[in-house]
């Protein structure tokens, strides 16, 4: 994985997309700042990009994802392995469903995920300072460089969805403590089912994680 890193940028997201456009796709490639204008959250919603905080996209090849892994699945996916580092760094962050990254009750970061022409498009944002009463902060302090490194050599291992899935199944309970965005609407949890491929039954509707 080659890594860029960028003193700041509008949407890490946006910029990796549109680099890929103009320039073609030769090799897999993260795009980095810890400080965004115009950052992208989930449903098309703003992020705050408040400097000092760390703002990530990276697009790789879809064939480099283990075969047992679904599309709709992805952003459970990417989430839960760099959630599975920070936890062995020392935090006490958990995944709440689908992408969103939490301390305890608060949200500290989450991430989005697309697909265009074969190629996997993942962003993410973790608050490594506080920037609102509404939002917390990542419990430990971290060195970029190591957690990138530890991150990108775990994608690179092609673990296996359903060795995800086993260990998600448990955390998700939690999510069931809290809501989620579907269809517009703040939904509560509380009676949701996870499937095994990475989406819920709620409300007599299947809802998918891919966002």
């Amino acid at each position: 994985m080659e890594i860029r890193y960028l003193e700041n940028v509008d949407s890490t997201h946006t910029y990796l997309k549109n680099y890929i456009k103009e320039n073609g796709f030769t090799n897999n490639l993260c795009i980095v700042t810890q400080e965004q204008t115009s950052g992208i959250g989930s449903r098309g919603n703003s992020w705050i990009g408040k400097k000092g905080n760390l703002f990530f996209s990276f697009v790789i090849r879809q064939n480099d994802l283990p075969n047992d892994l679904q599309i709709q699945s992805t952003s459970i996916y990417f989430s839960y392995i760099l959630k599975d580092i920070l936890k062995e760094l020392g935090s006490k962050v958990w995944l709440k469903w689908p992408n969103d990254f939490y301390i305890g009750n608060h949200k500290i970061g989450g991430t989005i995920t697309s697909v265009s022409n074969g190629l996997i498009y993942c962003g993410i944002g973790l608050n490594l300072i506080s920037v609102s009463n509404e939002f917390s902060k990542l419990d430990i302090q971290i060195d970029i460089k190591k957690l990138f490194k530890l991150y990108f050599q775990n994608i690179e291992k092609k673990i296996l969805w359903e060795d995800i899935l086993k260990e998600y199944v448990v955390e998700f309970d939690r999510s069931k403590n809290l809501y989620a965005t579907i269809n517009n609407k703040k939904t509560p949890l509380i009676n949701a089912q996870l499937n095994s491929d990475g989406s819920i039954n709620i409300n007599n509707e299947k809802v998918f994680s891919l966002r």
